[in-house]
């Protein structure tokens, strides 16, 4: 996979939209900033920022040792933030098919979880890049509490699809609510190729979301 460049009016903002392009998650990428934005009066008239995202190279060795170094890590990770759990390791599918999944079980897990997620996508980036600079490769292990992402997965798709169907019926854009990068990424990506409607991100920071607009439609 080639690097692409993107420009946006943030670094944060063009990192995003390359990554729900590429498909990959922060841990898998380099990011280099290619063109810094050049700030006006009182920030008026900011030229864009340009990054070039490069994916990692592949890791292509065995999935189940690259899941039982990530168990290893999480394993050790857990004790040092207090929490009492066990870990399963789900290795499915093989080659560049494979999916590595540790899955967090015990109780009281909520707090791993955080608000929209955010905690348990900061520890899934942890580990990923603590194994991926130990095994100089990209890799890319879920990181999961009792099924949690793969619910939530599915039920931002089948909302994804849903919202995508009123907008196109309607003409209206909607805007979701607030959501970390890993959920926005997986509504741009629920909707890149649907040819009745376009995503954007929109906001800063922690209020930043996703808007859904039809292609046919002068918004954004």
């Amino acid at each position: 996979m080639e690097s692409i460049e993107v420009s946006a009016k943030s670094e944060e903002e063009a990192v995003e939209i390359a990554l729900a392009e590429l498909g990959l998650s922060r841990s898998e990428v380099e990011v280099v900033i290619v063109k810094k934005g050049k700030g006006g009066l009182f920030g008026l008239g900011s030229g864009e920022v340009t990054v070039r995202v490069t994916p990692l190279e592949l890791l292509s060795g065995d999935s189940s040792e690259v899941g039982g170094m990530a168990k290893e890590v999480l394993e050790s990770v857990l004790p040092m933030i207090d929490i009492s759990a066990s870990v399963n390791l789900v290795v499915e599918g093989s080659g560049d098919e494979a999916s590595v999944t540790l899955d967090i079980r015990g109780d009281d897990l909520g707090i791993l979880i955080g608000r929209r997620g955010e905690t348990l996508s900061s520890l899934q980036y942890l580990i990923n890049l603590i194994v991926s600079r130990h095994m100089k490769s990209r890799v890319g292990v879920t990181v999961d509490v009792e099924g949690y992402k793969k619910r939530r997965h599915e039920s931002l798709r089948l909302m994804a699809q849903r919202l995508a169907e009123q907008v196109r019926n309607t003409g209206r854009s909607v805007t979701l609510e607030p959501m970390t990068p890993a959920e926005r990424r997986i509504i741009h990506l629920e909707l890149r190729d649907n040819p009745y409607v376009t995503t954007q991100s929109i906001g800063m920071g922690e209020a930043r979301k996703v808007a859904i607009l039809s292609k046919g439609s002068n918004s954004g």
